[in-house]
Formats: C-alpha cells, structure tokens, sequence
C-alpha cells in the first residue's frame, strides 16, 4: 500500500513569523488605498483648472496733465441798478396833461417826460406881471417926489417932515416893486414845472403817471436808472473778502445767460452779522446782454494763477456724495480711488488730493466698473 506524502512540520516559530509579516504587508496595501482615494476625491473637488478671467470692458485711458488754471472766488447774488433816480411832480395840484415816455424808453438829461395843463399857471404869471408894471410906475412917481424934496431940502421951501414923507415912499415903492418881481418868478418857476424833465441820462425803470389825474406836489411819476448803469451786488463770504479789491475782473453769469465781464468797483466795509457775508460791488458793461435789474446771477472773481491737475470731468465720477476714478493697475484691472477735486475750467477738472500724477486713469465709462474689474486698455482714438 502506497504511503501518502506529507509535507514536513512547519515549526511553531517559523509559523508566528510569517503570520506577522502577512498582517505588515495588507496594513500597507490599506494605507496607500487610502491615500490614492483621498488624491482623487481632491481632484474631483476642485474640478478642472480654471480659466484667466475676461475682461469686463475695453476702455481708454488718460494721465493726469498740469496746467497753469486762475484763482477763482465764486459768489451769487443779484444784478440792481447803480444808482436809481424818483422823478415826480413839483407843482401842486395840477392836471397832467400829456406822458411822452414808457418804461424802457432811454431818455437824455433834460429831455420833457411829462406835462402838465398850464393855463392857470400863465393866467396867475400874466396878472404879477401886470403887478410888477404897477410897482415900477408907482416907484418911478416917488423917486421924482422924493428927488424934488432932495434939491428943495436946502431952500426950506418943504418942511422936513415932508421931505421925510417923500424919501420913505420911494422906498416903500422900490421894496413893493421887489416883491412883485419876486412873485413873478415864482409863477415862473410854477410854468417851467409844469413841464417834467429828467434830472440825468438813463433809462425809464418804473411809470406810475397817469393822464388826467390831478396830482400834489412831491408824487412820484417816474424811476431812471442813472446812466443806463448796471451793477452786480456780489454776496462773498468773509473769509475771501480779503482777497478782492477794486478793479479786478469778475465774470457775472445772468440767470439763463452768457457771461459778462465786469470790474469790482467797491468792497463793503461790513459783513452782515446773520450771514456773514460781505458785498463786493461790480460795474457791469452798459447794454450788457440779458442782464437785467433785479435778476439772480452767479459769477466768479480772479484772485491769481495757480499750477493745477487736471482729468477730463468725464473720468471723474460722482457716487454717494463723493468724487472716485478708476485706475487700472499692471494686472489689468480697475481700482476705485476717491478724490477731492476743486476748479473747473472747460472740460476738465482740477484733482487736489487722491491721485498720482502718473497714474493711468479710465477716461470715460467708469459709471460701468467696479472695483477690481478687469479691462482691455485700447489706444485713444
């Protein structure tokens, strides 16, 4: 009978040590499983690799420029007439006759604006003067008395209370003929204000002169302004008062007007305690056009020259109460800077504070960015 071959004894030893070995190498097997999985969840995580970010907007862009731009001080306030004149009535009680001038119409020193009936004034003229013939004749009968009592005063043909009587009744005839006189030029006078005339060149502001109406002495008929002359009476604060004074140039703008070129003719001398402000007076040219008495304007004062940084007002924009601009960066992409700005001349404005005169600025499309955008820089065309 064949005998079944049977392998040798393993010892006991050699047994532990294989079964040892065995558990190191599948505890490996589970580590770097492990590991492959973790890399492979990452990846699938993050996803593909992503793409460069597209630019937002291609724009333009500008550098700030130096420019040589004037000292302003603006102001509002409003335009009045120089000097404004009432003409009215001297006579009294008189029926006006005749206006030959409407508001608006330019009229000269002299010229007769209105008049008023005159017949009772020449009646009353032509009785003094019938009364100043009287007199010179009366006078003309004492002065011969009183010349006969002088060469008989020596004969004492004539008592000396006679001669007395004569010498006083050519006097008492000179002084009453005097006062006729006097009354006749008073009547005259009355005649010549029967005509209104103006007191000096200008134009008719104001009419309240009515035909017909029997008026007192002292009504107002007319309002002139003075020589046609303008003026605008400027509301500047105190600080900057100290910085104008008469015969700089000043720039007024007329409510819904063009600008007009005037001259400061006074500095007020006091501020009013409420606003303080104080009133620059500026003489406007003579026929300046749309500048009327009595309307709102606006204007400027050039105080002196100063060096200025300027941007075209279209790459500065307005947010929140606040100025910003965009400034593209080496990456390519915007960042919002808040500035402080001040004068503007044209279509540029003067950057005070905030920016780099280096720096590269959107010209315009800003109010399309935000912070941190990317942009394609195109060449200005």
């Amino acid at each position: 009978m064949n005998k079944r071959f049977l392998p040798p004894a393993v010892p006991a030893s050699r047994r532990r040590t294989l079964l040892a070995a065995g558990a190191v190498a599948a505890t490996v097997v589970a580590v770097t499983a492990t590991v492959v999985l973790s890399v492979r969840a990452a990846d699938n995580a993050n996803g593909p690799p992503a793409a460069p970010a597209r630019p937002a907007l291609t724009v333009t862009v500008t550098q700030p420029q130096r420019a040589d731009w004037p000292l302003v001080v603006t102001a509002n306030g409003s335009i009045a007439a120089w000097q404004e004149a009432s003409v009215g009535t001297e006579a009294n009680g008189l029926r006006l006759a005749q206006v030959r001038v409407n508001v608006g119409d330019a009229v000269k020193r002299g010229q007769v604006l209105a008049t008023f009936a005159a017949d009772t004034v020449q009646a009353e003229l032509l009785q003094t003067r019938a009364a100043v013939a009287e007199a010179e004749a009366m006078l003309a009968e004492a002065s011969a008395n009183a010349q006969r009592a002088r060469e008989l005063q020596a004969t004492g043909a004539l008592s000396a209370q006679q001669i007395n009587q004569y010498l006083t009744a050519e006097r008492t005839a000179q002084a009453r003929l005097e006062a006729q006189r006097a009354a006749a030029k008073a009547q005259e006078l009355r005649l010549a204000q029967t005509q209104v005339r103006a007191p000096d060149d200008g134009v008719i502001s104001a009419r309240s002169a009515t035909v017909g109406a029997v008026l007192p002495a002292g009504t107002e008929l007319f309002r002139l302004i003075r020589q046609g002359r303008l003026e605008w009476r400027a509301e500047v604060p105190a600080p900057s008062l100290a910085a104008i004074r008469p015969g700089q140039r000043a720039s007024v703008t007329p409510a819904g007007g063009t600008p007009i070129e005037g001259r400061v003719r006074v500095v007020a001398p006091t501020v009013d305690a409420a606003t303080r402000n104080g009133l620059v007076y500026v003489d406007l040219p003579r026929g300046a056009a749309g500048a009327k008495a009595g309307m709102f304007a606006s204007g400027e004062f050039e105080i002196g020259r100063a060096s200025a940084l300027t941007l075209p007002q279209g790459a500065v924009l307005l947010r929140e109460g606040f100025h910003y601009v965009f400034v593209v960066g080496d990456d390519a992409r915007v960042r919002q800077v808040k500035v402080e700005v001040g004068r503007r001349q044209g279509d540029r404005i003067e950057v005070r504070a905030g920016l780099d005169a280096g720096a590269r600025v959107v010209a315009s499309g800003g109010a399309f960015l935000a912070d941190g955008d990317a942009v394609r820089v195109v060449a200005t065309p």
